[in-house]
């Protein structure tokens, strides 16, 4: 039977489903309570917002994966054939707290872009615009992403590691320093996006909060800002830093998305169809 199920590929997924169900189970432990003790302000989730956050919570652990094989390979393939190879020779020999250091900071400033353009690019945000569209904010909403949007932000981050030798697929230290990276950067995604009333007073120009990103999910003109996943300096030096100290009022977006998981992810599609259809000027300008 085990056999069976390997042939087909079933128990991989399965292991994915299982792996999943138990990271789901330790967030849950972790800011359930936090949430209910130090909320920014009390919340009754309801049960389909719920339903539809773990839908994406698990599509997006499932799904990206998937997609991000290929263009990773080609990221490896550029570093290792065009970069100049005394650059990867000389990263080659720093300690791994040196390159992972390095990969954190080369990592969250690709974040830092790709996020940018994900609100800045009329294409990206209608992916983009589904990580905006709850009126409530709480740690399960940073996985309440499309996939594309998942993977083209997550992308933005890896590449630059991979182009500069500081994380390589085919290594065992480079996989785990890129590994390391985006597992941090994922584990503090869910804290940011946390009900958590915590600040962490003058440290907040160094390390990203909820205070910090509860204002880039406000429902105003604020949301165009405070783009870096960890280090909000990022947002400083670029000119997109906004910290007040008091909290939004609201969150969300203008535009009304469908309500079921498959209404959301068919959106951008069907956004972008619309536009075309209503516009023919735009196929063919000529």
């Amino acid at each position: 039977m085990l056999e069976f199920l390997r042939d087909q590929h079933l128990l991989p997924f399965l292991l994915s489903v299982l792996r999943l169900s138990l990271w789901l189970l330790i967030l849950a432990v972790i800011f359930l309570p936090l949430e209910w003790l130090f909320a920014v302000r009390p919340q009754k989730i309801l049960l389909k917002s719920v339903i539809g956050d773990l839908g994406f919570y698990f599509i997006n652990g499932l799904v990206p994966n998937l997609l991000l094989a290929i263009p990773l390979s080609l990221a490896a393939y550029v570093a290792y054939y065009f970069v100049p190879w005394r650059l990867h020779a000389a990263v080659a020999v720093w300690p791994l707290w040196l390159r992972a250091l390095a990969a954190f900071v080369v990592g969250d400033l690709g974040f830092y872009w790709g996020h940018r353009w994900a609100h800045e690019i009329p294409f990206l945000w209608r992916f983009h615009a589904i990580h905006h569209s709850p009126e409530h904010v709480y740690f399960l909403i940073s996985a309440r992403a499309h996939p594309i949007d998942f993977v083209f932000i997550r992308l933005c981050g890896l590449i630059p590691i991979y182009i500069l030798g500081l994380g390589a697929p085919q290594s065992v230290q480079g996989t785990l320093v890129a590994t390391l990276v985006m597992l941090v950067m994922t584990m503090w995604g869910f804290f940011i996006h946390s009900n958590i009333r915590w600040r962490l007073g003058p440290l907040e120009w160094l390390i990203a909060t909820p205070g910090f990103h509860h204002w880039h999910h406000t429902r105003s003109a604020a949301r165009n800002q405070n783009y870096a996943s960890m280090l909000p300096w990022m947002d400083w030096i670029f000119g997109t830093h906004h910290l007040p100290k008091q909290w939004p009022s609201a969150y969300g977006i203008e535009a009304k998305l469908p309500s079921s998981v498959v209404g959301q992810l068919m959106y951008p599609l069907r956004e972008a169809r619309e536009e075309t259809l209503s516009d023919p000027a735009e196929v063919n300008p000529r």
